[in-house]
């Protein structure tokens, strides 16, 4: 959780815009009937915001690995990984993990294009997945310390509407649609916000800042959208069971910054079409509740870990790229799932409007998600797209990559050197890492933003390449005014800058 107290680094929790994308004319995969399924099988989720800081550096994804190994989970969604997703992996020895989810598992991954960066499939059985969503919803300002400050609950509940509602709105909708194609779905996240389901009569004066029963519409919206709070459905009973995972006593010196603050449960895994049988939190030794712990405990969470029984469903014709962004040189995978009749999976560079093949694999008759791999030692830079081709030669489906020189950089341009008051500052960005919550933040000219706050900002959406456009969003957004400005390209929730360019407002 990021706390508004603490200089520019609260200031992310603002709302995440809507998406922008490279527009390379990528295809949509339909799905015309619900997907089958078969049965069922023990899967565990866990949910981690594991605070990895540029601010910190000696936690470390080791770290993090000792707590996701000690709650034995298969499948982890991450916040605050600190652009560190794949170290955690390799540290878990896991072979597979979504920067752009946000996700590390043991499980195979694939990337769907159609989720548009909102859900990934996990293959829980052979040819079988099941859909996992990943959400860290605004952290300011806080509910319960509003409740604590004397705020009415209907104050309370107007604000979350309006901060942390529309943020979680997109992976509802996602949610509803995965049902609609008998996809089971599980949606993990550091909400910042409580359950109404710990908010109740009965648990009222057991912490002295819970002082009313509240209907907290985040978590109210996620179970009207059909999901099921696999904490709460195994442990109904909010006073004995609290299972509070904010704030964690962080066992390491200098870092423990939060320790008095409003203690509850904000860090959740819901799950839609798939059974709970068990769930438990894993934290910081002699924290309550807890079914096991490690030293040093790294995080200001803890983690939380839900094994379901699920019945996977067999997933649409897709084909997927698991890197966004390769090096020339590299040996490229690309996984596939047929769905039916098909011949190839080829490689296309995508170049002035037009794709012109690079590469192709004959395939025979395919059962379940496979995967081939490709040498791009002859490719060029630029835009690309694995092709998922039918007998005939028809498209089944398409995923966008792209593919860098080795060593290239990302880079940061303004669309002009000079825009007007009030005026959206348009930015292009160009082989940028792909991690789910790289940003975009304006600061006075040539600031450091490790020490300065910054002035407007968006989170990137994962995008490797892409143009977007800033303006004021947010409560904590500065109007631009006359003057000298700077627009950096930062990793991963850090303030680490890893490109930038300069503009200027008359």
């Amino acid at each position: 959780m990021l706390v508004a107290a603490f200089a520019a680094g609260a200031l992310l929790g603002g709302g995440s815009p809507a998406a922008a994308h490279a527009s390379i004319g990528v295809a949509r995969t339909s799905i015309a009937k619900p997907a089958t399924v078969v049965q069922a099988t023990t899967v565990r989720i866990a949910q981690f915001n594991c605070d990895i800081s540029d601010e910190y550096p000696i936690i470390k994804a080791s770290l993090v690995a000792r707590a996701i190994r000690a709650s034995g989970a298969d499948v982890v969604g991450i916040e605050e990984g600190g652009g560190e997703i794949p170290q955690i992996a390799h540290a878990l020895g896991w072979r597979y993990y979504d920067i752009r989810m946000q996700i590390v598992s043991r499980l195979p991954l694939v990337d769907p294009l159609d989720g548009n960066g909102l859900y990934t499939y996990v293959e829980a059985s052979p040819g079988r997945v099941v859909a996992i969503e990943n959400v860290h919803l605004p952290s300011a300002p806080y509910g319960p310390v509003w409740v604590k400050h004397g705020k009415t609950a209907a104050q309370v509940i107007a604000m979350e509407k309006r901060v942390r509602l529309p943020a979680i709105e997109p992976d509802l909708a996602a949610a509803r649609t995965l049902h609609s194609r008998g996809i089971p779905t599980f949606l993990t996240g550091d909400f910042n916000s409580p359950s109404f389901r710990d908010w109740t009569k009965a648990t009222v004066g057991t912490r002295p800042w819970l002082r009313y029963p509240l209907r907290w519409p985040v978590a109210a919206a996620v179970e009207a959208a059909g999901l099921t709070d696999s904490f709460r459905a195994v442990h109904p009973n909010p006073v004995r069971t609290p299972g509070l995972t904010w704030p964690a006593h962080r066992t390491i010196p200098g870092v423990d910054l939060f320790r008095g603050e409003l203690k509850d449960r904000i860090d959740f895994v819901f799950a839609r079409g798939a059974k709970p049988l068990a769930s438990t939190i894993v934290g910081e030794p002699g924290a309550p509740g807890i079914s096991a712990s490690i030293a040093p405990w790294p995080s200001d969470h803890r983690l939380v870990v839900s094994t379901f029984r699920v019945r996977g469903a067999t997933p649409p014709a897709l084909v997927t790229v698991p890197h966004r962004l390769v090096r020339i040189g590299d040996s490229v995978p690309v996984s596939f799932h047929a769905g039916g009749p098909v011949s190839a999976v080829a490689i296309e560079h995508l170049r002035g409007g037009h794709a012109t093949a690079v590469a192709r694999h004959r395939i025979a008759a395919a059962d379940g998600i496979k995967t081939v791999r490709f040498s791009s030692g002859r490719w060029a830079a630029g835009a690309y797209a694995a092709v998922l081709l039918g007998r005939s030669g028809n498209v089944r489906s398409r995923f966008p990559f792209w593919v860098a020189a080795p060593g290239a950089r990302p880079v940061v341009r303004t669309t002009k050197p000079v825009f007007a008051v009030g005026e959206a500052v348009g930015v292009t960005v160009t082989n940028a890492p792909g991690d789910r919550w790289d940003w975009l933040g304006i600061y006075h000219r040539g600031a450091n933003p490790l020490v300065a706050s910054y002035l407007q900002w968006r989170y990137t959406h994962a995008a490797i390449d892409g143009t977007f456009r800033l303006r004021p969003s947010g409560i904590f957004a500065v109007p631009l005014t006359p003057g000298r400005y700077s627009v950096y390209l930062l990793r991963d929730d850090l303030y680490v800058k890893i490109a930038g360019a300069n503009f200027t407002v008359r």
